[in-house]
């Protein structure tokens, strides 16, 4: 089993903490199946590394499917829905389950990484100190 490291915005980072956001939408799948959490790089202005989520399942189809199912736990409206996946022909939707908040926030560079990733990045491992 791995996690992935996540950058996810601000506003979602602190709906899926709270509870209110149980599932991430996303363009394209995990290569890997065996994913068993999400660690959450919430962007700018905080920029720190500030908890996980288990995931709990994947649903894959197209996108007016997706929304259709579940609309309500994505923690976006139908408008930036359907901008995210704009010319897109298949949407990702992460089911998320129990969070961990962490108590210090992180920095990236904690995770032997540099630069934010784009989306995500695998093989995490935490520096020692």
């Amino acid at each position: 089993m791995c996690k992935v490291l996540m950058s996810i915005k601000l506003k979602y980072a602190t709906q899926i903490l709270n509870g209110a956001k149980t599932v991430e939408y996303r363009k394209n799948r995990f290569r890997r199946q065996n994913v068993e959490a999400i660690v959450i790089y919430t962007t700018s202005p905080i920029m720190k590394v500030i908890g996980e989520v288990k995931l709990v399942g994947m649903l894959e189809d197209r996108p007016e499917i997706i929304w259709k199912k579940i609309c309500h736990s994505g923690g976006i409206n139908k408008m930036a829905y359907d901008d995210y996946f704009k010319g897109k022909d298949k949407a990702i939707a992460y089911m998320l389950g129990k969070v961990e908040k962490y108590e210090n926030e992180l920095k990236i560079s904690d995770f032997h990484i540099h630069v934010p990733p784009q989306s995500y990045v695998y093989r995490l491992r935490r520096v020692r100190r």
